[in-house]
């Protein structure tokens, strides 16, 4: 599927759930990876956008760059919004 020709800042995603992209945001980042915390039975983090990049390594580095460990994020795809 093209990209949109509105492409958003990823900053924007970061700390909201994928649930509340909007229908824009969620065709111009069709394709890209977002990274949120991996749930755990000790752990119930909130569903939320922790990186989001074109590539599994643009996510990983997002989340490097924050300081954060990779390996404690699942990561997937977002898909159209219909």
């Amino acid at each position: 599927m093209p990209k949109a020709a509105i492409r958003h800042d990823p900053q924007e995603a970061i700390g909201r759930s994928p649930d509340a992209l909007t229908l824009e945001e969620r065709i111009a980042w069709v394709g890209d990876y977002i990274a949120m915390e991996m749930y755990t039975p000790e752990r119930l983090p909130l569903r939320r956008i922790e990186a989001i990049g074109e590539s599994l390594d643009a996510c990983i580095a997002m989340l490097q760059e924050r300081g954060l460990d990779p390996r404690a994020f699942e990561f997937t795809r977002i898909g159209p919004p219909y």
